[in-house]
């Protein structure tokens, strides 16, 4: 049988605004089961009525988490796993970009915790209902300034330095080398995990950008609804059936930082991971 979202049941994160509402709502129009992860109640519950009055789907769920924990990571999947025995599509959304540096209460660097860890936590934490739920899809929201971006496994946490667009760059791509490791474990079993860049969109990452840089992401940017269209396509689509470890832009293939097929750097970003995230300890 060819994919169909429909009665799939889709967990994505960072689903209360900007791409993560619009690819909500675009996934519950085709009949899904869409679980929202946000951090305010307040503001997941406005969107969720949105979507289900937009969707005429009665069947959109809000879960909340501080993605920057990952003790409400664990809980997230925890409490996910005793409401459903599926997820047939994870999309792992969520993202900030401060200008300044922000430690967590768990002694992480803000971007590296939500950007990356958090989604690196989570999908593991939930992998066995994934691959059990077969064929199942993971997309990871990436983007184009991952590019120009590097490891350094030196400043993980910016603790040399504080550039926020590089920082930001390198969780970027960090979320490419995740799906390129991901992929390559997941082999044969069902389970596909590509990435995507929704390219330059006004969203709510820019509220922490001042002059020429928030007056542009607000006024020339791309609109939500382009900037998640390629996230629905690989969520969706019949067309990228099979597909996994690519890295997509406007809904087609495109070509990634060469890091990213550097199985060793891929690797010892998994290790690290384990150890920054507890999943080791798991």
């Amino acid at each position: 049988m060819p994919w169909r979202a429909s009665s799939k049941t889709c967990l994505i994160t960072g689903a209360n605004s900007g791409i993560g509402k619009v690819m909500a709502l675009e996934i519950a129009k085709k009949d899904a089961n869409v679980v929202m992860v946000c951090r305010s109640r307040e503001k997941g519950e406005a969107a969720r009525n949105d979507i289900i009055r937009e969707s005429s789907n009665e069947s959109v769920e809000l879960m909340l988490a501080d993605l920057s924990s990952m003790k409400q990571v664990r809980k997230l999947a925890e409490e996910f796993k005793q409401k459903h025995d599926k997820l047939h599509i994870l999309i792992n959304n969520a993202a900030l970009w401060p200008t300044k540096r922000i430690m967590t209460s768990e002694g992480l660097e803000t971007q590296f915790a939500i950007n990356h860890l958090s989604h690196f936590l989570l999908t593991n934490l939930l992998l066995d209902i994934i691959k059990s739920s077969s064929p199942a899809r993971i997309i990871n929201t990436s983007s184009g300034l991952h590019k120009r971006a590097k490891i350094d496994f030196d400043n993980l946490q910016a603790e040399k330095s504080y550039k926020h667009m590089r920082v930001y760059g390198q969780t970027k791509l960090e979320n490419v080398l995740f799906t390129k490791e991901l992929a390559r474990r997941l082999e044969g079993t069902g389970v596909t995990v590509n990435s995507f860049t929704p390219g330059m969109t006004s969203t709510n990452l820019g509220r922490y950008m001042s002059g020429g840089a928030k007056w542009f992401m607000r006024h020339m940017a791309r609109s939500p609804e382009k900037g998640a269209s390629t996230g629905v396509y690989l969520a969706t689509s019949p067309e990228v059936e099979g597909v996994t470890g690519k890295y997509f832009g406007d809904r087609k293939e495109m070509k990634y930082n060469k890091i990213g097929d550097d199985v060793g750097i891929a690797k010892r970003l998994w290790n690290v991971s384990e150890e920054f995230s507890g999943l080791r300890e798991s």
